[in-house]
């Protein structure tokens, strides 16, 4: 058995909680740490991008969201199922410190190390504790928080650290904006890793419905649902617009850092590399998002004057031109927007989470 210290990092469900676990992972094994990453077959979808060092333990979990009747009632068995599992796993290979980045997938891994009393930590991506962390908030050695103040149960302290974003976003992390003007501008539209529907739907048109003399300037790269892409791309055509669609983008640092203006939804992940690379964004946050979080991350950028957030209620295409031609048609403003939002990066939150995690394995772990 190695004699590196071992890490398990527990995500897993939609991109939001496996890119920063993506981050960490890269700064412990940088430090010569081991890592493992346990999650489930969903979660296992987005670790193409995670180093070949990291180890991928596939674990049994299950969401009550999901599935019929019968799906629901075996919830808690499979749940236990895979608790158990990770717990022999530890056993076998005793990790030095558990961390949890939020999701079902993150249940056994956690339950295991609170099993066994290891060290462990949770991070909480959004201004809301999800339904996974809430429950171990109070069962862990640390909170540490991506979004600032964060929401958290009584007699909890959290420590704001931020959230991690990739290597690639890092190399991007300050590049010079250009300013939109009478020349080719990027406009990046993204609906979070899962897409959306109504992104697809009110976006092009707004675009369309734009001046003849900025239209004619603009390039965009449209994230869609696949079941969208399509219609999507037909549209752009139509109206002689210069678009990329795809369902999803491996290089969007690369397009963001190039993007006069970012379209999105708030999701944690989302906004962390906004305000590390320093775009002015459109927010529209996911209604449905638990605790009403995605409109909670998005309300820091709003406040420094770095985005503009409209509900989806009212996201239609009229709303939607006008706030965009006010963004493209005002340089000075626009570079505010993108200074602002750099202003609120922390682009050393994966290094900062590191440091917590080391510090883990000299402290009695909580019972």
């Amino acid at each position: 058995m190695s004699k590196l210290p071992l890490l398990v990092i527990a995500a897993g469900g939609t991109g939001g909680h496996m890119f920063p676990a993506q981050a960490l992972a890269e700064v412990m094994l940088a430090r010569g740490w081991r890592v493992k990453l346990s999650t489930d077959a969903r979660g296992a979808r987005y670790t193409a991008a995670f180093p070949d060092a990291v180890e991928i333990e596939q674990i049994a979990s299950a969401t009550f969201s999901r599935g019929g009747p019968l799906a629901k009632v075996m919830v808690p068995f499979r749940i236990a199922g895979g608790t158990l599992s990770a717990a022999f796993r530890m056993l076998r290979d005793r990790p030095d410190v558990v961390i949890g980045f939020g999701g079902y997938p993150s249940i056994p891994a956690l339950g295991a190390a609170w099993m066994l009393r290891l060290p462990r930590m949770i991070h909480e991506q959004n201004g809301v504790l999800g339904r996974v962390n809430e429950i171990f908030a109070p069962r862990v050695d640390c909170v540490a928080c991506g979004t600032w103040p964060t929401t958290l149960p009584e007699g909890v302290e959290g420590v704001h650290v931020g959230n991690p974003v990739r290597g690639s976003v890092l190399e991007r992390a300050g590049a010079g904006y250009i300013a939109p003007g009478d020349y080719p501008m990027d406009l990046l539209v993204m609906g979070g890793s899962q897409g959306a529907r109504i992104l697809s739907d009110v976006i092009p048109p707004a675009i369309a419905a734009l001046p003849m003399d900025m239209l004619r300037n603009i390039r965009v790269s449209h994230q869609a649902r696949e079941e969208d892409g399509t219609r999507v791309a037909e549209y752009y055509a139509e109206n002689g617009i210069n678009a990329d669609v795809q369902p999803f983008f491996h290089d969007v640092p690369r397009r963001m850092s190039e993007a006069q203006l970012v379209i999105s939804r708030s999701g944690a992940s989302t906004i962390a590399d906004l305000t590390v690379i320093g775009r002015p964004a459109i927010l529209i946050p996911f209604p449905s998002a638990a605790g009403d979080h995605q409109a909670a991350n998005a309300k820091g950028m709003v406040e420094a004057e770095a985005a503009v957030m409209i509900r989806e209620d009212v996201a239609n295409p009229e709303n939607l031109t006008q706030i965009i031609h006010v963004i493209l048609s005002d340089g000075p403003a626009a570079t505010k927007m993108a200074i602002s939002a750099l202003k609120l990066g922390k682009p050393e939150a994966a290094e900062t989470l590191a440091d917590m995690i080391t510090d883990l394995t000299t402290k009695e772990p909580a019972t």
